[in-house]
């Protein structure tokens, strides 16, 4: 598989035969590399409402056909700007199910949930994605909580993580969810995209390789890297 960072939390994940994209947020994104128009995907994972995560959602998932999944609210959301109720699966805080990829589980996130309009988004959340045979962890954006230590049951080999402190959890906080995930590797988000959360990822990194037994992965907005 190959992990790709489109900047800010938005990420593709390819298998052999799908392409997954993660927070799809690119056009008004001053890190991303590429523009809406300019990616493919067969399934939108969405982990919350916030405008840095669905902002090109609908415009993409009309061109592609891609199928979304999301908590149930900002499905409901999604119908009403276009979108075909089949081609949109709503989920709620530590529901699963087995999709064409893999099987996919939402997972508890410590944030907030509106959508560009200012209606409701639901719960926060995160994606526990078990895929060719790895289990993957999309934090989204989440504060610190204890119950990853639960999360990491079973093994996670690979963890995303935001590390842009303000809004979400910053790299401190970020050094214990790696301990408590157990995770073999990671690699941050949602930083650098603005100055107020501005980070020093290779000092992250750093901190990382000192204090955890993970190897962190800093990819540049556009960098892949085989998983």
């Amino acid at each position: 598989m190959q992990l790709t960072w489109y900047g800010h939390s938005c990420f593709l994940l390819e298998t052999d035969e799908h392409k997954l994209l993660v927070d799809p947020f690119l056009d008004e994104n001053p890190a991303a590399p590429v523009k809406a128009a300019d990616v493919a995907a067969d399934f939108i994972l969405l982990t919350h409402g916030h405008f840095d995560h669905v902002a090109d959602a609908v415009a993409i998932a009309q061109r592609t056909e891609a199928t979304v999944i999301a908590n149930f609210e900002i499905g409901q959301w999604l119908v009403k700007q276009g979108l075909s109720a089949s081609k949109v699966i709503g989920m709620n805080t530590g529901g699963a199910l087995d999709a064409a990829f893999g099987r996919v589980k939402m997972t508890l996130a410590h944030h907030s949930s509106s959508l560009p309009d200012g209606s409701y988004g639901g719960s926060p959340g995160g994606y526990l994605l078990e895929v060719g045979g790895q289990r993957l962890y999309f934090a989204g954006d989440t504060a610190l909580f204890l119950d990853m230590k639960l999360l990491g049951v079973g093994g996670i080999d690979l963890a995303v993580l935001p590390i842009g402190d303000l809004f979400t959890m910053g790299p401190a906080d970020s050094i214990e969810a790696i301990k408590m995930l157990g995770a073999r590797r990671v690699v941050p988000c949602h930083y650098n995209t603005w100055p107020p959360i501005a980070q020093d990822a290779s000092q992250w990194a750093d901190s990382v390789l000192q204090r955890t037994a993970a190897e962190a992965m800093v990819l540049q907005p556009g960098e892949s890297v085989e998983i």
